[in-house]
């Protein structure tokens, strides 16, 4: 796994180093993806095929899912998983809260992953049993937070109908909490769980790349990271926070029914 991670990180800081020199300001290079407000840059593009053009130098054989390109094939048991931009928005807009997402994935199981945010100087780092890390400090989530003075983040997707009924959520969830954080990556909110910058996170709409690494993070500081009614993470729905709380949070999310919707 040592060898996993000095990999992922390597290449993570060398596509967050390509990115800061060449980010544009609301660029005309921009294409919609799902809909007019989810876009994609051309630097997306090329950050995603950097990444993958170290990883087949480094291991040949490897398979890699990425945001843009798809799954490639290969014919071991390793997929790279890779989010070449996590917060595209924020990204054009000059906001900091963007990331470059790198997780290794060895028989289905995530056993390393790296968050790479370049604007704060942030690599956070997680070996499978082995922690996670900002830097040299070790992480650990904020533990014994009740919900009602829990800080929560959360994210909100393209469609419109998934939208309003997001709205209808948070607008439930919000008075029962300490207050919502909505920054714009997935990636990063995980994180904030990991280093108890907020206490809990939800979302529904997210995408293996999104939680491939930040999840390892997360789940290596200590925080708990699963779906609704026992239902492990995935598009479908996200909840992220130290045990005790999931389930508070849980509770108060589930009857809302907020997988409901396109």
């Amino acid at each position: 796994m040592t060898d996993f991670l000095t990999l992922a990180e390597d290449i993570a800081r060398e596509a967050g180093d390509m990115l800061l020199a060449k980010r544009p300001t609301m660029s005309a290079e921009i294409e919609t993806k799902s809909s007019p407000t989810d876009v994609v840059t051309a630097l997306d593009t090329a950050s995603e095929l950097l990444i993958r053009e170290r990883i087949e130098a480094a291991r040949p054989g490897d398979r890699i899912l990425g945001e843009e390109g798809g799954e490639a094939p290969g014919e071991s048991d390793v997929r790279w998983i890779v989010d070449p931009i996590d917060g595209t928005v924020n990204f054009l807009y000059g906001l900091p809260d963007w990331a470059v997402s790198i997780a290794v994935e060895v028989g289905g199981r995530v056993v390393a992953g790296v968050v790479n945010v370049p604007t704060r100087g942030e690599v956070f780092t997680a070996a499978l049993g082995e922690g996670a890390w900002l830097g040299g400090a070790r992480l650990r989530c904020n533990t014994g937070v009740p919900l009602p003075q829990a800080l929560v983040a959360t994210g909100f997707g393209y469609s419109q109908a998934g939208r309003a009924v997001q709205g209808e959520v948070v607008a439930e969830v919000l008075p029962r909490v300490r207050d919502i954080r909505r920054g714009g990556s997935c990636a990063i909110d995980l994180c904030s769980v990991a280093t108890g910058r907020v206490d809990a996170y939800y979302e529904r709409g997210i995408n293996p790349w999104d939680y491939g690494a930040a999840g390892l993070v997360a789940t290596e500081s200590g925080a708990r990271l699963g779906g609704l009614n026992g239902r492990p993470v995935s598009p479908d729905f996200a909840i992220c926070a130290a045990p005790g709380l999931f389930e508070e949070l849980h509770d108060l999310l589930a009857p809302l029914d907020p997988e409901r919707g396109a």
